[in-house]
């Protein structure tokens, strides 16, 4: 998709974009601590729409044992950051993984392809699933236009949670517990 090229990364990762490396690091460092509290020490991770692959290299750094593949739609990305260009509204990795990462994605594709996402994000997660999406209200209240992209679907949080629900149970903080996995979570851990 020639919309995620270098004019793109360049807007919305360079100098005042939304993330950095020390920012993914404090929030990778979070995701992966819940993860081991809750008994799940991630051995794999997949991490869809990875961008600029800021979840892998702080991976690859903190926990170099952890088997990480990192996908992205963009050729660009993929080519500049050495990423598996997949879709994650039509692909299905062969095997779960314990950690799947969906940072900053589900806003871009139409409705049918963001369901068969969730779907196919479902598939790929043995365990946890870290998601962030931006709702309509976020749209409104919280995000920065000068450092965000705009051009997206601004969808409900109940048009999410209705589809996630089907196979997560929100654990809050962005992440979601696999129904049927490893995680027990007690019911003041989570949100509903």
């Amino acid at each position: 998709m020639t919309r995620f090229g270098a004019d793109y990364y360049r807007r919305f990762y360079g100098r005042g974009g939304v993330h950095d490396k020390n920012s993914i690091a404090r929030l990778a460092s979070a995701v992966h601590g819940l993860c081991s509290w809750w008994g799940v020490s991630p051995r794999s991770v997949l991490d869809v729409g990875a961008g600029p692959g800021l979840w892998r290299d702080w991976y690859h750094r903190e926990h170099p044992k952890v088997r990480v593949v990192s996908t992205d739609v963009s050729e660009y990305a993929c080519t500049k950051y050495g990423h598996e260009q997949r879709d994650i509204a039509t692909w299905r990795p062969a095997k779960p993984f314990d950690l799947v990462i969906c940072h900053g994605v589900l806003q871009y594709p139409s409705d049918a392809d963001a369901e068969s996402a969730i779907e196919n994000l479902a598939h790929a997660c043995r365990h946890v699933m870290y998601l962030e999406v931006p709702t309509r209200a976020d749209y409104r209240t919280i995000v920065d236009p000068s450092a965000t992209d705009m051009d997206v679907h601004q969808r409900t949080g109940d048009w999410y949670r209705t589809r996630l629900e089907r196979h997560f149970i929100q654990a809050g903080a962005g992440l979601w517990a696999r129904k049927g996995g490893h995680v027990l979570l007690y019911e003041l851990e989570r949100t509903r």
